[in-house]
């Protein structure tokens, strides 16, 4: 096992959705009001797990096509917004240890942010419902950077931002699309390895390393 990426990073940045919180219960039911506006049958939670990670438009098209329906995603995705933003933290609950080691990169005198796909009024909404906004020295949303990952944008945004070299910052991620961002813009990359990546093993997108609990960032060789 690759130990490399083991030591003190002078910040550390997190994707949201699968890292360090599981959203799939809100998602899912905003998936279902979506489908129930189309008339069409809810879908269990486990089939939605599958299809996050890519926007709301892609889970979408998923479930259409999971029915055979014919439907446009742009169309639907209004009704979505709607239920998840009036919803966003009524499921949704960070991951085991998640807090506890954010508390403790903090004491360290660490610098923390998120850099997400979703859009960052929204991620704002749901850090502040689970009031974990405060440990964050800055979020960078979809919409934030002039593009969003896996483009590098979002990442030198926020190093910029925080003053802190790409090397010396470790992105924490679930997925490619943390993966690809994290190395276009030259920092180390760890993967928790029960985000959101399409039931694809994070082994495969070779990160410098692969995390089964969050305290394993505290580890240092």
């Amino acid at each position: 096992m690759n130990t490399s990426w083991q030591r003190h990073y002078d910040a550390y940045l997190f994707d949201l959705d699968g890292t360090l919180i599981d959203t799939v219960p809100d998602l899912s039911r905003a998936l279902n009001a979506c489908l129930g506006h189309a008339g069409l049958t809810p879908v269990d939670e486990s089939l939605a797990r599958h299809w996050v990670g890519h926007g709301a438009r892609v889970m979408i098209r998923e479930a259409l096509a999971h029915h055979r329906a014919n439907g446009d995603p742009e169309v639907l995705f209004p009704v979505f917004l709607a239920h998840y933003e009036a919803n966003i933290a009524g499921h949704s609950t960070p991951y085991p240890s998640v807090i506890d080691t954010l508390e403790a990169l903090k004491q360290r005198g660490a610098r923390l942010a998120v850099v997400t796909n979703k859009l960052e009024g929204l991620s704002r909404l749901l850090l502040a419902e689970l009031e974990l906004e405060g440990y964050f020295d800055l979020i960078v949303g979809g919409d934030t950077a002039s593009a969003p990952k896996p483009d590098a944008a979002p990442v030198r945004l926020c190093l910029e931002h925080l003053g802190v070299a790409a090397a010396d910052a470790l992105f924490v991620g679930d997925s490619e699309t943390d993966v690809n961002a994290a190395r276009a813009a030259g920092t180390p990359v760890v993967c928790v390895r029960d985000g959101y990546n399409q039931g694809r093993d994070v082994n495969d997108l070779q990160p410098d390393g692969v995390i089964d609990l969050f305290e394993e960032l505290l580890l240092t060789r």
